[in-house]
């Protein structure tokens, strides 16, 4: 789970084992051919585990995950990965995250965001100006502390648990990077309570409750995260996403091949390797194969991507010495 902006106590979505259920007609879910990415456009109010839970009803398929929770007031990008695709979800991990976030100044939460109890803080609120000067300190590689009310584990409890219980957790710092900070717009329309809107891109791992909130503290005022959109999700952008009703309904009419992306999509960062059809064999039972023919540099961690003719990806693989060591395979692909 990305804790950029992790729910604070509220269900993660996940993957389960298990291949697609047929029903017969009438009789629930439809039975539909589903192994890709979909890219969800959220909205506020439902959890990622609602999103996740909806695609697994309607489309009868039990391996169902995704790639980064959004708290439930929260909207935007959401990669759901469904079937084989679940398989990939390891190597977005990594995937940088953009938000466009609005910083509520004048008081803060104890959740660090708007859901959370508020107080109220004395004297003036900020000006634009000192905001917009404020936010350079925080670009580039800096250190953070997680909200109490997130999903960071200590000693096998998480701060959330710990948090409504009264107890105070001990949560470490982290180093994250935030790689674009802007103010784009501007509300001062409740008298020393202004709030902010930031375009914000960043590493894997940012918390951007705890940006608000650091912000806040910085300029003497306190601040919150008052909402939050997802603008982007490693090559996923919030433009190309399915809103929650028309997925509703494609699921439910079993139309939505149009709309389904390959289980490798937004992996361009580890290179295509085409694997021979006499090699489908070795590769499914995760055998070592040997590069043939093929001069390629490996991606990230040494992997590559496998693809054979007519099946597009079959495996994830490091490459090592021109031999391909299979770390994942995708074996309804090979099975085709």
């Amino acid at each position: 789970m990305n804790p950029v902006d992790g729910a604070a106590g509220r269900r993660a979505g996940g993957a389960r084992g298990g291949r697609r259920q047929a029903t017969s007609p009438g009789a629930g879910p439809r039975a539909v051919s589903v192994d890709g990415v979909i890219v969800v456009a959220k909205p506020a109010g439902p959890t990622s585990h609602d999103v996740v839970a909806l695609v697994r009803r309607l489309s009868g398929v039990r391996r169902v995950g995704h790639g980064g929770t959004l708290d439930p007031f929260a909207s935007g990008v959401l990669p759901v990965f469904v079937g084989s695709g679940t398989r990939m979800v390891e190597y977005h991990l990594r995937d940088e995250k953009a938000y466009r976030a609005v910083a509520c100044f004048g008081a803060r939460s104890t959740t660090d965001d708007i859901e959370g109890e508020l107080t109220v803080t004395d004297g003036p609120g900020p000006t634009r100006g000192e905001v917009e000067a404020a936010l350079g300190a925080f670009v580039g590689r800096i250190v953070q502390r997680p909200p109490d009310f997130s999903a960071v584990k200590i000693g096998g409890r998480r701060a959330y648990e710990l948090a409504r219980r009264g107890e105070q957790p001990e949560l470490q710092d982290r180093e994250v990077e935030i790689r674009e900070l802007r103010l784009t717009g501007w509300d001062d329309a409740l008298a020393g309570r202004p709030c902010a809107t930031l375009e914000v891109r960043c590493s894997a791992g940012t918390y951007v409750r705890s940006l608000a909130r650091d912000l806040g503290e910085r300029l003497g005022c306190g601040a919150y995260l008052g909402a939050l959109v997802r603008t982007a999700s490693g090559p996923f952008r919030l433009e190309d996403a399915i809103p929650l009703d028309e997925l509703r309904r494609l699921l439910a009419e079993g139309s939505l091949a149009g709309r389904l992306l390959p289980p490798d999509a937004g992996l361009d960062a580890y290179p295509q390797v085409v694997l021979p059809t006499e090699d489908l064999a070795a590769i499914a039972q995760g055998q070592v194969v040997r590069l043939r023919g093929q001069e390629v540099e490996p991606g990230p961690d040494g992997i590559v991507r496998v693809v054979a003719p007519g099946r597009g990806v079959v495996a994830m693989a490091h490459l090592r010495d021109r031999r391909l060591y299979p770390d994942k395979v995708l074996a309804a692909a090979v099975a085709r």
